[in-house]
């Protein structure tokens, strides 16, 4: 693993594109790979997550060509995946992982499901249950982690099923087995979660319906082949909309950013905490809105972040939990607690390495109390091998007196494999 070394900048300045949504890219290979007929992806993101799940499905028997960013997928049917040759490795990917538990539980085959060391410690039991529930035999390691093999029998019961945790992994989970239940499958969540599988799967043909936090779907026996646009990922381009914020004199634009409306909270926090942030050429792409955002550098005022805004920007409170400590005021975040069991413990994560840089945080069992403003330091910090807190650590070192020394920087590819090139760009 790697160590990069980031020191302080006097401002950023460019126009930029960040990769494309991760979450649209895998569930556009997975719809992809059970629809009859030939998928193009245009856009896809190339990261390690997205190819734990192209894998998936080569090991399946589905035929997917690579062309630059272009995918081409010749689906099999929802009735034509074949039983895997070996393990399905799903690497560091809880989202390839849990949703392809909802495909794999409507199959006529056995499967196991293993994981990095990482992954094999994030919880599956929020998955298993309602699988099991629809009559499929798991088995997991404690009942709740990897490996976890799915002993299927191609006979699954549609469920009305109330997940206690608002999660898009466990809802489009339920929604894909259901695609393979008799009836009708209905899921209802606490609060409502990113839908870019309910968007997809109405795309590729599927009978769904959404009626406010519930969503329907009927069983299906055929899905069919779609051209996809994938806009950029909101949450790879968070880092630089805060970087534009918090270095003085900076102005950057991030081009057709995905701004879906239950994914995009971090705008609203942004601008509540008095963000100069701007959204031009709005528009619509593969049914998936889209904007390019413009920021510059502002004086930021703190917030209080809550539970129910949580869902929209789950995978931004790193960044957003920087930006708070240039913040006037202190921002209190709540209802976080899923942090805790993602890539890393990131609300851990989160206070110990910022306050090695001098921040002023406290640590609460669901979120976090940042006091602004914090002059930070630069020193060595540790990414626990997370992509988001590597990336998070790398923007505090462009504002940090001295050098920051990140260890295990290149976990970035997870997710956003050239994220230094984008960002020395920005300070050419």
């Amino acid at each position: 693993m790697k160590t990069i070394r980031i020191n302080k900048v006097l401002r950023l300045q460019g126009t930029i594109s960040v990769p494309a949504d991760k979450s649209i890219t895998h569930r556009a290979i997975m719809l992809s790979s059970l629809a009859d007929g030939r998928s193009i992806i245009n856009n896809f993101l190339p990261s390690e997550d997205c190819f734990s799940t192209m894998n998936a499905f080569r090991n399946m028997g589905v035929e997917i060509e690579e062309n630059g960013t272009t995918l081409i997928i010749k689906g099999v049917g929802i009735h034509g995946l074949k039983k895997p040759q070996q393990n399905i490795y799903a690497g560091n990917s809880g989202t390839t992982t849990r949703l392809i538990s909802g495909i794999l539980a409507g199959q006529n085959f056995s499967s196991t499901v293993t994981g990095d060391d990482s992954l094999s410690k994030r919880p599956m039991k929020r998955v298993i249950e309602p699988l099991k529930l629809m009559g499929t035999d798991i088995t997991a390691k404690d009942g709740n982690f990897l490996p976890m093999t799915i002993n299927a029998k191609g006979n699954l019961k549609a469920v009305e099923y109330k997940s206690p945790v608002a999660s898009a992994q466990v809802k489009s989970c339920i929604l894909l087995a259901g695609l393979y239940a008799d009836g009708i499958t209905k899921v209802t969540e606490p609060v409502k979660s990113r839908d870019h599988s309910e968007r997809m799967l109405k795309a590729f043909g599927a009978d769904i319906s959404v009626d406010g936090l519930s969503v329907s779907i009927k069983h299906c026996d055929k899905l069919f082949a779609q051209n996809i646009d994938i806009p950029c990922d909101i949450s790879s381009a968070a880092f630089f909309l805060v970087a534009g914020l918090i270095v003085p004199n900076s102005n950057i634009k991030i081009l057709n950013v995905n701004i879906n409306s239950t994914r995009d909270g971090i705008i609203e926090v942004l601008k509540n905490m008095g963000a100069n942030i701007t959204l031009d050429n709005v528009r619509t792409v593969s049914g998936e809105e889209v904007a390019d955002i413009e920021v510059s550098y502002s004086n930021l005022q703190a917030v209080d972040i809550g539970a129910e805004i949580m869902p929209r920007l789950i995978d931004e409170i790193p960044i957003i939990a920087l930006a708070a400590t240039q913040a006037d005021g202190t921002t209190k975040i709540s209802g976080a607690k899923e942090l805790r069991v993602k890539e890393s413990d990131r609300l851990s994560a989160i206070a110990t390495q910022l306050i090695k840089m001098g921040a002023d945080i406290v640590e609460t069992e669901d979120g976090l109390i940042i006091k602004g403003i914090s002059k930070l330091n630069g020193c060595k910090v540790d990414s626990f091998k997370d992509h988001r807190i590597a990336m998070m650590l790398s923007i505090a070192g462009l504002i940090a007196e001295g050098e920051t020394e990140i260890a295990d920087s290149d976990c970035v590819n997870i997710s956003f494999a050239n994220f230094y090139e984008v960002l020395k760009k920005l300070n050419s």
